[in-house]
């Protein structure tokens, strides 16, 4: 009997948020160890086909870096990062491409769809959905470096996003856009999902990372933090290494309208659901002073 009540107590605890975020729209990024292991990608697809059922509006992002990196080992093309950004020429544009929207894209479409949900999948050149520019990083003194096919968000059209959440669809976007020139470039997930959130009004945004959350000075998980006291830990560098664009990300989406965003441990079961659907939380919450 203790069993099932503990059961019941989920439940209820997950009703007022049931209640809150029914009808509103989530968009999640999805990378990291909940991309890659069986049973971590299983319980991610279910939790946004529960997601879907019970009434709020997931968006689905995917990122895809270390399944292009093997891709191009088994090819014998060798990659250079140049500040974390691939260096992709025309020939490593066409295999990101063939990984993102031809590969896993359509893995993680017939996995959701799988548990029961209707997903699917577009990249950033489906419904012109995407544009992209071509992004240009300085290299300090010796000016800048030509990162090729890499591209940033120049606009989002979300039309097409916007009929499909309305309905009974998922949709799942691999992060690749065309820019004004008609040439094809891969973009960084955590930015597409960041402006996909800004550009449909999302309620929330939330990155699934193989970290526990943002860490104070002291290394300790900040649960809550507000948009101001974020800036602070930016500007006193405690954010550091690959946390520092996924931070800027979720402090953009909020500041440019989005309720809250969250970057949560991907390792743990079902974190998803229990961010959104908990009391505890399983990661960072980042909301407006």
């Amino acid at each position: 009997m203790e069993r099932y009540l503990e059961k019941a107590k989920v439940l209820t605890e997950a009703l007022p948020y049931i209640q809150r975020f029914h009808g509103k729209t989530i968009v999640i990024k999805y990378g990291g160890s909940a991309m890659r292991e069986e049973a971590l990608r299983r319980h991610f697809a279910q939790d946004i086909v529960l997601m879907k059922f019970v009434g709020l509006r997931p968006v689905v992002v995917h990122g895809g870096g270390p399944q292009i990196g093997a891709a191009l080992k088994r090819l014998g093309k060798e990659t250079r990062f140049v500040g974390g950004m691939r260096v992709t020429d025309a020939e490593t544009m066409e295999v990101v491409e063939m990984v993102l929207s031809g590969k896993l894209n359509k893995d993680l479409v017939h996995l959701i769809n799988s548990q029961g949900g209707k997903a699917i999948g577009l990249s950033g050149k489906d419904g012109n959905l995407i544009e992209a520019r071509k992004m240009v990083r300085s290299a300090g003194e010796e000016g800048e470096e030509d990162l090729g096919y890499v591209g940033e968000v120049a606009k989002v059209n979300a039309e097409i996003l916007k009929d499909m959440d309305r309905g009974v669809y998922i949709p799942v976007v691999a992060p690749v856009g065309v820019g004004r020139d008609g040439k094809t470039y891969n973009i960084n997930a955590d930015l597409v999902a960041s402006r996909l959130a800004v550009a449909l009004n999302a309620d929330k945004l939330i990155l699934l990372t193989d970290v526990t959350g943002i860490l104070d000075g002291s290394g300790d998980l900040v649960s809550s933090i507000r948009m101001s006291d974020l800036e602070g830990l930016l500007v006193r560098e405690e954010v550091t290494g690959g946390m520092i664009p996924k931070v800027r990300c979720c402090y953009e989406a909020v500041s440019r309208g989005v309720r809250k965003a969250h970057i949560i441990d991907g390792r743990v079961e079902h974190s998803v659901l229990l961010e959104v659907f908990t009391d505890g939380g399983v990661g960072t919450e980042i909301c407006r002073d």
